[in-house]
Parts: C-alpha cells; sequence; structure tokens
C-alpha cells in the first residue's frame, strides 16, 4: 500500500509531459499559419462555445449582466457572443505571438495613442498597467521594447517555461508573486524603469486587497499598486493593445490612471484602480476578458456568483438577483 503513491506520481508526470508535448506541437504548427486566418479559427471556436450552454458561456452573460445592468437581455447577449468570438481569437493568435519572431509580433502594432505616457523623462520608474483586454501579451512586449521593464507574473502549472521565455524576450525580467517578485519591481522602479502588472487578476486571500466597486460590484482588488507607488514616487498608467478588425494588426492605447490610485487609503487606491479598468472596457468591452470569474469573492462571504443554470434566462435572472441585494 505505502508504495502507490510513488507508483501514481510518475504517471501522473508522464501524463502531463505528455499533454505539454501535444500542447507545444500544435503551437508550433498554428504559429506557421498567417495571421488572419488563426483569428478565422479563433472566431470559430468562440462560435462553437456559443452555440453549447456551458460555463463559459454563462460566467461571461452573468458579468456583463453585473456591470453593465442597463442594457437589455438581447444587447447583453450579443456583447456576450461577441465577446466569446474574440475569446477565441484571443487563445488562436497566442501561439502566433509566442513562437513568432519579436519584430514580426510588434510590426503588427498600426498605432500607439497616449504615447507620450510611456516616457519616463523625469528620472522615476513607470508603474503600467494592463488588463486582460485585448491581446495583452502583445500589449507586455511592446512594453518591454520602450526600456527595461520588469513583469509581475504567476507562475503556471502548464507550459510555464514557454511562457517565461516568450515574455523574456527582449530582455524582460519576470517577477513572481511573491515578496521576492514585490522586490524585484521595487528595485526596478527605482531605477527608473518599467513595471507591468495584470491589475485585475482576484488576489490571494492571504495578499493585501481590498473590496472596491467595478461596475457598482464590490471586486476582491490589489492594493499593490498604490504601495508600490508611495514606495517608488512612480507614475502610474494603463495600457493595452486593441485588436483591430479584419485582422489588420492591434492599437496600443496609453490611458492616465485615475486620481487616487497612489493614495495610501486602500480603499480609495483600489477604487481608482478599478475606475481605470473600466476607463480602459469601455474603449472595445467585446474584447475583455469577461469568462473569468472576476466577483468570485464576496464580501461577508456573500451568495456565490458563478451558480445555477446554464441557460442565458438564468444567467441574466441570477446577475439582476444579485445587483438588487449590492448596498447603495
Amino acid at each position: 500500500m505505502t508504495d502507490q503513491p510513488s507508483s501514481e506520481q510518475p504517471r501522473s508526470a508522464t501524463f502531463k509531459g505528455t499533454q505539454e508535448r501535444a500542447i507545444r506541437a500544435l503551437m508550433r504548427l498554428l504559429s506557421r499559419l498567417p495571421f488572419g486566418l488563426l483569428h478565422g479559427i479563433g472566431a470559430l471556436v468562440g462560435w462553437l462555445v456559443i452555440l453549447f450552454p456551458n460555463r463559459q458561456r454563462r460566467n461571461a452573460l452573468i458579468n456583463i449582466s453585473l456591470s453593465y445592468p442597463h442594457l437589455s437581455a438581447k444587447d447583453k447577449i450579443r456583447l456576450r457572443n461577441g465577446c466569446l468570438r474574440e475569446f477565441g481569437k484571443t487563445y488562436l493568435e497566442i501561439a502566433y505571438i509566442w513562437l513568432r519572431p519579436a519584430q514580426d509580433v510588434l510590426g503588427l502594432i498600426r498605432d500607439v495613442r497616449g504615447a507620450e505616457l510611456l516616457e519616463r523623462g523625469d528620472g522615476r520608474g513607470l508603474i503600467v498597467l494592463s488588463p486582460h483586454l485585448g491581446a495583452w501579451e502583445v500589449a507586455g512586449m511592446h512594453l518591454v521594447a520602450q526600456g527595461p521593464t520588469t513583469i509581475f507574473y504567476k507562475p503556471q502549472k502548464y507550459l510555464d517555461d514557454l511562457i517565461v521565455d516568450a515574455r523574456r524576450r527582449g530582455g524582460a525580467t519576470l517577477a513572481p508573486i511573491t515578496a521576492r517578485g514585490i522586490r524585484a519591481l521595487v528595485q526596478g522602479l527605482s531605477k527608473g524603469e518599467y513595471a507591468g502588472i495584470l491589475p485585475d487578476q482576484e488576489p490571494r486571500a492571504d495578499k493585501g486587497a481590498a473590496f472596491a466597486p467595478l461596475f457598482g460590484v464590490p471586486a476582491w482588488t490589489m492594493v499593490l499598486v498604490n504601495r508600490l507607488a508611495r514606495k517608488s514616487g512612480a507614475r502610474v498608467i494603463f495600457m493595452f493593445a486593441e485588436r483591430l478588425p479584419r485582422s489588420a494588426g492591434f492599437c496600443i492605447h496609453c490611458l492616465p490612471a485615475p486620481d487616487g490610485i497612489d493614495s495610501d487609503d486602500d480603499g480609495v487606491a483600489a477604487a481608482a484602480l478599478n475606475q481605470g479598468i473600466e476607463q480602459c472596457i469601455a474603449l472595445c468591452p467585446r474584447q475583455y476578458l469577461w469568462p473569468y470569474r472576476r466577483f468570485r469573492r464576496r464580501p461577508d462571504n456573500g451568495k456565490k456568483v458563478y451558480t445555477g443554470g446554464l441557460r442565458d434566462y438564468d444567467a441574466i435572472e441570477t446577475a439582476a438577483r444579485l445587483r438588487k441585494s449590492i448596498p447603495r
């Protein structure tokens, strides 16, 4: 009996290794396809997700219904369907972005709006917040191309070394989501470098965070950004890469951070961070990662959000009930 765990572990590792090799082979194949064809396949994958009831489809509609309660049911579903087609493009284009030469990917950037916000002429570092909107990997590559950059990074269970290699192209330093990683961010900012952070992931319960409104719904929000800004004196901006129609490439958007994002009041700073995310999403709402369970953690262990039936009607009703329970 005592030998069973040790025999199961190698089998599990072998299965994982086989999976990774298969995924890598598929990604190498996909990376050789024309960019427009990848988007076409991605949109088709998105339509398949739309056609059959599933949790991704339901969760996206719950989030959209929570965030835009004023929309009609028809418009909520239309936005959800457009989001899932873009969702498919996101995951098909990733092979091209990770495995093609960096210059090929950067060559797809057609415009940079608000580029002056990326300047660091005062010698201070710059904290750049890139939500899960559009092609966030392209936004990261553009940032690294501007100068020395440390990217806050969550190690992954699968394909971690591939992701690390892709994000290190151009000389980026990857800082894990640990105390050591935070020190690396601070050190880079103290030298006047860039720090890249994905600000809309739900923080762990044992890390610094606060509930703050996101589209009027309490969301468990990181407070790392305001603490970094105060400690380093760095400015804060938002940046994302919008996917252009007909696979024409990408447009980089740089936006100033709302006032209060560097406040010593964590609640004020978290609210300003979420306001900045909202402003980014407003520019291309279909390209936000709506299936992500952003409201999973509830204040006072409130009722779960991502539950109930998989039909569109059920998802909209679930969101409507939750909105009514939110104190005004």
